[in-house]
């Protein structure tokens, strides 16, 4: 059986792709994942059994940047504080001092400015929010136009000026612990972290001291690391961290459109054709 294998589609990192299970597949000719990022898998050590790999960033671009507007606007109006509020046998009305940050007018932070990071510069611009940007390589003059962005070549110019900062790049060994003690300390006390990328970006450790202190105001986070955090974890403990289960790419469209570019992936590598979304190592 194993021989006749030629393909392998990774579901939420399943089957762990190991030196193991590559010797065990001589005909494999593909990996395609379901999702962009790639920190689970070995690039190098799959790109030396001569084995090409796909991921899916057309699939799940739109509803992870829809994810990462939900998080901010939750944890801006303090939604889920309110919603737990709203059904308590608490108090008949909702105190004056429990108020919320605006985020119309407001200025995001986008540390991440790829496909994702793009859509999500789109919907801010549609509340009316100054937007900043820092990214490996700057956008095209007119991309920036197009949702009034202003690119920040040091990343430590756009956490000192932003409100809102959001987390969408790839986990690599250069961007592992981006967020650490000292960017949690250049932001502003009245500013909110939002995180979509990998937990293991931001220094869980450090933002946990941080939202303890008031060093920053608030953090909304889809991802953690590990997943799920332990439950004595010191960020569960906290009321104004809001953390969802990696929800990015889990809404019925974006589940089909992923299947959809995996086996258009598959075949074209199958059939000796370029495929729409190669990975490469390195």
């Amino acid at each position: 059986v194993s021989k006749k294998v030629q393909a392998i589609y990774l579901w939420w990192h399943k089957p762990v792709v190991d030196r193991e299970l590559l010797q065990s597949l001589p005909n494999l000719k593909v990996i395609a994942n379901s999702g962009v990022g790639m920190d689970h898998l070995d690039l190098k050590l799959v790109a030396s059994f001569g084995v090409k790999m796909a991921n899916a960033p057309r699939a799940v671009s739109s509803s992870t940047a829809d994810t990462g507007m939900a998080l901010l606007l939750a944890s801006a109006q303090r939604l889920v504080e309110g919603h737990h509020m709203a059904i308590s046998a608490g108090p008949e009305h909702c105190e004056a001092n429990f108020l919320g940050v605006q985020v119309t007018g407001a200025t995001l932070g986008i540390i991440g400015m790829g496909s994702i990071g793009y859509k999500i510069a789109l919907r801010a611009k549609a509340f009316e929010m100054n937007i900043l940007y820092h990214n490996r390589t700057r956008r095209k003059e007119q991309e920036e136009r197009a949702v009034g962005a202003t690119y920040c070549e040091r990343a430590d110019e756009l956490l000192r000026q932003a409100d809102f900062v959001m987390v969408v790049v790839s986990l690599t060994p250069q961007t592992h612990k981006l967020i650490g003690r000292r960017e949690l300390e250049l932001m502003k006390p009245t500013a909110t972290l939002i995180n979509i990328s990998r937990g293991a970006v931001v220094d869980q450790e450090a933002l946990a001291a941080a939202l303890r202190a008031g060093v920053i105001r608030a953090a909304a986070l889809d991802v953690t690391y590990p997943e799920p955090l332990p439950r004595d974890h010191a960020l569960l403990k906290l009321k104004n961290v809001l953390i969802t289960p990696h929800l990015g790419i889990k809404t019925d469209k974006a589940t089909y459109r992923i299947t959809e570019e995996a086996v258009e992936n598959i075949r074209a590598a199958l059939n000796g054709l370029p495929m729409p979304s190669e990975v490469l190592p390195g």
